[in-house]
């Protein structure tokens, strides 16, 4: 009988260790795709020289779907779809501001590093995750109430642009707030695969991919500034 109960756990084991690498092979697979198709459709709207309303309005309509859509069609093929309509839109909608940092006399180096960081803190942050097995769910709660914070603050920092009243310390802070934050979700997002927390890998690539992009545009407006970014 102890056998036979020690034998099961193993199958149980065995069968939880190839359903998680099965989540990580779909999940990193799907991420480079919609990765490559975010840049083509940002490629695209640069060559359109597509204007930051346009812009605007495809991100809007981009995080409509991933909060009303996505969680509702995770579970299905049309779910992928989803994915791949989130990520073009956004990478369309990505078109005027990487426009606008070429537009400067150092932009090409500016864009090109904030992607050289973006890439290297994620290989790192996942790759450590992956190698480590350590549960990082201790850091949700701080996450979710962090990205809320920088959210706030930077509808606020946005609010007071637009009617004339600019803050720049704020809106920089913001940025380097995202940041921060975008490292711990890929951190906490690749340990909920690694341990079984997460199981849909349309949602586990959602989540990453929206890390790895708000690192980026985070990483490009702290960059710009530091840089000399100007008008």
């Amino acid at each position: 009988m102890q056998y036979q109960t020690e034998n099961v756990m193993r199958m149980d084991g065995a069968v939880a260790v190839e359903q998680t690498n099965k989540v990580l092979r779909n999940t990193y697979m799907l991420l480079s795709m919609t990765l490559i198709f975010s840049a083509v459709m940002a490629g695209v709207s640069m060559a359109m020289a597509v204007p930051y309303g346009v812009s605007l309005v495809t991100s809007l309509v981009a995080l409509g779907l991933l909060w009303f859509v996505v969680p509702r069609t995770a579970n299905s093929a049309a779910g992928i779809g989803v994915v791949f309509a989130v990520t073009g839109l956004l990478g369309f909608g990505l078109g005027p501001v990487l426009n606008h940092y070429l537009s400067l006399a150092n932009g090409g180096e500016i864009v090109m590093l904030a992607l050289g960081i973006t890439g290297a803190a994620f290989l790192g942050l996942s790759g450590y995750a992956l190698v480590s097995r350590k549960d990082f769910s201790f850091m949700r709660n701080f996450l979710f109430v962090g990205v809320l914070v920088a959210f706030i603050a930077g509808i606020v920092s946005l609010v007071a642009a637009l009617v004339g009243y600019p803050m720049p310390a704020l809106a920089l802070t913001v940025s380097a707030l995202f940041a921060f934050l975008m490292c711990g979700m890929i951190l906490w997002q690749t340990g909920e695969i690694v341990n079984g927390g997460e199981t849909n890998y349309v949602l586990a690539t959602v989540g990453l991919y929206v890390s790895i992009y708000n690192l980026f545009t985070s990483l490009l407006h702290l960059l710009g500034a530091f840089m000399g970014e100007r008008d």
